[in-house]
């Protein structure tokens, strides 16, 4: 039996000698709500919920955290079932006849905008440190949030919670990308789009189209990748003279989704023509950052393109010419890890390709050190360890030994 939120709850609280009375006052949330947790009547609750019920406690947000997420983000046989059940309850809920959902929700009152915003912004960032169970575990919470924001406004702000609940979305569509839940993926991200609409915002639009691009291209659709990145890159195009760093970020990111598209369509030279014309935008941001980058994961600068070069290579099958270009990559704070992460396999796999195994073991190596949730989760990785099994002479070593357990090679 894996333990809950609500087991971790009790645990901690009776640990500290709070009553749930006690717990409930200096968190400032319902006794009914620490209740149902505890008795697991509710195995999930609002991020900002667990946010202040962590602070009174005096623990980190994600010691509430089960461990079916861990099992989830660690590819456990038997984790399907458990590590995702209460996303797909929060991204498809039931309703009655009467409307009303099936479950429950123990939390009453609205949500602040403020709550939200911090909510995405909590599980964005431990969604890039890689602690792919933390966030699985704290997913559920931040839609049930982000709807029930919706749900109480009005006027302006209903326009300001969908812009939120999109990025909340998103959010969740690229971590299902990332375990390789696509068709739930697919869902998320639908409805970052259908909430991205009905803001009204270009911008939050333009984000959730680029996590639908990825994964169009894990599903090898790579034309309609490709077109759905360039008509919203023609939607949202600014003018380069005047563009805000938002503008340029959002529209160069769509172009780099849809070169990563086309090389892989095998039509080479029109993902150098976008590849080119998004540098010239990363060259006109320089290193202004994108005001919404750490929530939409949107790491548009010279680097991103850059990598997104090497990438190219590496698809079109010229192994020497990837390794040169990683020879030559800017630095930019606006990359992400997990773009960072990705160059390097592509690193690892040129050195594959021209027979340098031990360089592509150590690339390896330090990425299983640096990002091992990540790594588990990548099957380029798994294709790379396997190829260096097949084509080295020697036995295997024991660094090769972990990677292929790891990796499940």
């Amino acid at each position: 039996m894996r333990t809950t939120i609500g087991d971790h709850l009790r645990k901690l609280r009776t640990g500290s000698t709070l009553t749930q009375e006690r717990l409930a006052e200096r968190a400032g949330v319902s006794v009914e709500t620490i209740r149902k947790l505890e008795q697991n009547e509710r195995t999930s609750a609002r991020m900002s919920t667990l946010n202040r019920l962590a602070t009174a406690l005096g623990v980190p947000t994600t010691a509430l955290m089960g461990s079916a997420a861990q099992a989830q983000a660690m590819r456990e046989p038997d984790a399907e079932p458990l590590g995702l059940v209460d996303v797909r309850r929060a991204l498809t809920p039931v309703s009655g006849l009467d409307g009303r959902s099936a479950v429950g929700d123990p939390e009453t009152g609205p949500p602040s905008v403020a709550d939200v915003r911090r909510s995405i912004l909590t599980a964005n960032t431990i969604y890039h440190a890689n602690d792919y169970a933390a966030a699985l575990g704290l997913i559920p919470g931040l839609l049930d949030e982000a709807r029930a924001l919706v749900g109480f406004s009005d006027g302006d702000e209903r326009l300001t919670a969908h812009a939120l609940a999109s990025r909340a979305h998103q959010l969740a569509g690229r971590l299902l990308i990332q375990l390789r839940r696509l068709d739930l993926a697919h869902v998320a991200l639908a409805s970052a789009l259908d909430h991205a609409r009905h803001s009204g915002d270009q911008m939050v639009g333009a984000a959730a189209v680029a996590p639908m691009c990825w994964l169009l291209l894990r599903q090898a659709r790579f034309a309609e990748a490709e077109a759905l990145a360039v008509r919203t890159a023609d939607q949202v195009e600014p003018r380069l003279s005047t563009a805000s760093p938002a503008e340029l970020a959002a529209w160069g990111f769509l172009l780099m989704k849809g070169a990563s598209a086309a090389v892989r369509d095998a039509r080479h030279a029109d993902a150098r023509d976008m590849l080119d014309l998004a540098a010239a935008g990363a060259h006109r941001l320089g290193d202004r950052p994108s005001p919404d980058a750490d929530i939409t994961g949107n790491d548009y600068s010279a680097e991103g393109v850059h990598l997104m070069r090497v990438e190219a290579a590496v698809i079109a099958d010229r192994p020497d010419e990837a390794l040169a270009l990683a020879q030559q990559v800017p630095q930019s704070p606006q990359v992400t890890p997990s773009s960072r992460q990705r160059h390097r396999l592509d690193v690892a796999h040129s050195h594959v390709q021209t027979g340098a195994y031990a360089d592509a073991t150590g690339v390896l190596m330090d990425l299983r050190e640096r990002a091992p949730a990540w790594l588990r989760q990548q099957r380029y990785a798994r294709d790379i360890v396997q190829s260096i099994s097949e084509k080295r002479r020697r036995a295997m070593t024991t660094e090769l030994a972990e990677l292929t357990s790891l990796v499940g090679a």
